[in-house]
């Protein structure tokens, strides 16, 4: 008999843990547990959609405001029971251990509304009463009830993997009414739940109400999600915080998800936490892909991954352009040395007619010094310079800055005219900048007009004089310098019958080629590597419905762009990378009579870009 009934007791226990403790309880117990939401509040950004896990279902949960009578049948060792007058199978039925009835827990807790849940992580049942928290040790057989320890058996019982209470249970912890019926073998169970208000007499004030619900029943993958906010403040003085748990703009994966909202009014006084369940349908209306670009507003980041970049914006085909050169106006690019360590002359070259200046340097000096730019009369007549355009910036450690924000500057094309009348064979100071600092930089653009032939040069010096164009011609060292006969281009676009995304790329040197020119101090042909100080031109009559990105691929990355006459700031803040993403630029509707872009490569930035056409239709905001 002693082998058996060890053989009987280790059985026994395994059922206990296994399939109790592990299987059966938490399986039900998480048809009541909350489901963890996505990552952080509120309405996550399209980065990160559809990462919440959907369920298969889970109860929606409103705090009640009144409630009646649970009505309960069960009868002794029968799987049949009544549920307010609904039959219903039970997989563990009343049964009667030792002279005393036991009933089965977690579908009583479900039944009345109380808690009964398993805790993987301490191995504990856990049953909460409107008057009472209550422990169930299984390893270690022991019940602790608002405290106090309790023999298990005395109380409870695992029978077939589930736990079943004592019937006086009912009574003294879950506060219903029973009866039992021996010649019936039946257990007649009433139970009323007590409502609980959210007036507080000593607050003088009531807690708020969380409420909501969806604009219609279901979703398809990829659709906006309309939330319906229907919570109020009883007291009438509104509500000061949202709180909500698993709201995403739109969801990616298909199942049903739990949205959570609490509601805190201007007291400090919150809510009960309101649950819906939001069902999402194997149909696609956008994917992940889509949806930032189809939906979210001119100027907004779109941050990628290097996969999907790969697999979805690399290697788009490219819209077919017809390039116009403007060479009426020679542009000059001082670039080298960029950062210059010693007093001289950065460039020098003539202008006859219409010219653009164009200088980007970097203080590598240990002093504080003055960049400049001299212009000598060549003729012996007086000759007048007019100033048509500029673009310029303060002295800045930061390189990007100052290459974009003089870019800004040059694309407003505020109109002036300036004008500078120079003496037979005098020297004159053209535009002298602010005093910048060691490891300062500045970015120019200047755009002039002379009536006659012009020295520009370019100097930097402690202090600024004619005389400093006598001072010694500093040495090429990379970079960009030299003279160029094409400033501006125009490209002309078919952007109307275009069907899958495509772009145009900028600044590579092979399908954007780099415009050749002649660096004078040098003696010799050269080419504008990234054709800074150019302007591009880009015009597409009647563009269709779509989208305009910008993705950078050489690196580093912020400029502006001006669009239809409006200055785009990309990125808005900050830089980007190739890493991080593309930006919306611009959406047109369709019926626009023209897109016009303008563009100049910022200094300080890496090239090519990408400038990404992507179609859209009716179903973009």
């Amino acid at each position: 008999m002693k082998p058996l009934k060890k053989e009987w007791v280790v059985l026994l226990v395994m059922a206990m843990l296994l399939s109790f403790g592990i299987a059966p309880l938490a399986s039900a117990a998480e048809k009541e547990a909350p489901v963890s939401p996505a990552p952080g509040k509120g309405t996550p950004t399209s980065s990160d959609p559809g990462k919440q896990t959907p369920l298969t279902s889970t109860p929606e949960k409103e705090a009640p405001m009144s409630s009646g009578t649970t009505y309960v049948l069960l009868y002794i060792d029968k799987p049949d029971a009544f549920l307010n007058g609904k039959q219903v199978k039970l997989d563990a039925p009343a049964t009667i251990l030792k002279d005393k009835t036991f009933v089965p827990a977690k579908f009583l807790g479900d039944a009345f509304g109380m808690k009964v849940e398993w805790n993987d992580k301490t191995r504990q049942i856990e049953m909460v009463t409107p008057s009472h928290n209550i422990m169930i040790d299984i390893d270690n057989k022991s019940v602790w009830i608002n405290g106090y320890w309790m023999k298990f058996d005395d109380v409870a019982a695992i029978v077939n993997g589930r736990l079943m209470i004592k019937l006086t249970w009912l009574a003294d912890y879950m506060g219903a009414k029973y009866t039992y019926n021996n010649e019936l073998r039946r257990v007649e169970v009433l139970h009323v739940k007590t409502p609980t208000g959210i007036y507080d007499p000593n607050r003088g004030n009531s807690n708020p109400v969380a409420k909501f619900t969806f604009a219609k029943p279901s979703y398809k993958i990829g659709e906006p999600v309309k939330y319906v906010d229907l919570s109020y403040d009883p007291d009438a003085e509104g509500i000061q915080r949202y709180e909500w748990t698993g709201k995403q703009e739109a969801f990616f994966t298909p199942g049903t998800y739990p949205i959570t909202l609490t509601v805190t009014d201007i007291h400090g006084n919150k809510s009960e936490t309101y649950t819906r369940n939001l069902v999402i349908t194997n149909e696609t209306y956008l994917s992940a892909i889509e949806y930032p670009i189809f939906m979210k507003p001119v100027g907004s980041f779109i941050k990628t991954d290097w996969s999907m970049l790969w697999g979805a914006f690399w290697e788009l085909p490219q819209l077919p352009k017809t390039v116009s050169e403007d060479r009426s106006r020679k542009l000059l690019v001082s670039d080298s040395p960029e950062t210059f360590t010693e007093r001289g002359v950065l460039y020098q070259d003539e202008v006859e007619g219409k010219g653009r200046l164009y200088a980007d340097h970097v203080n590598g000096t240990k002093e504080k010094v003055s960049l400049a730019i001299l212009a000598k009369n060549m003729t012996d007549k007086p000759i007048t310079i007019k100033t048509t355009n500029k673009g310029e910036v303060w002295p800045s450690v930061y390189a990007n800055l100052i290459g974009s924000e003089a870019t800004v500057d040059f694309l407003m094309n505020d109109q002036i005219n300036d004008t500078m009348t120079i003496p037979a064979h005098q020297t004159f100071i053209y535009k002298q900048m602010p005093d910048f600092y060691p490891d300062q930089g500045v970015n120019l653009f200047y755009d002039v007009e002379t009536d006659g032939k012009v020295q520009f040069s370019f100097v930097v010096d402690r202090e600024i004089s004619q005389n400093s164009q006598t001072l010694p011609l500093l040495e090429f060292n990379g970079h960009v310098r030299g003279s160029f006969p094409v400033s501006e281009m125009t490209w002309k676009i078919d952007a109307t019958s275009f069907t899958q995304p495509s772009r145009l790329v900028i600044g590579d040197g092979i399908t954007d080629p780099f415009q050749p020119g002649y660096d004078p101090m040098r003696k010799m042909e050269v080419k504008n590597d990234g054709n800074y100080g150019v302007i591009y031109k880009i015009h597409a009559d009647k563009p269709r419905k779509m989208a305009v990105m910008i993705l950078p691929k050489g690196g580093v990355y912020k400029g502006p762009f001006k669009i239809n006459g409006d200055i785009r700031l990309a990125p808005e803040s900050g830089v980007m990378t190739a890493f991080d993403g593309m930006q919306i630029l611009a959406k047109t509707t369709g019926k626009e009579d023209s897109l016009d872009i303008e563009f100049s490569p910022p200094a300080g930035s890496a090239l090519p870009i990408d400038l990404i056409f992507y179609p859209l239709d009716d179903r973009a905001e």
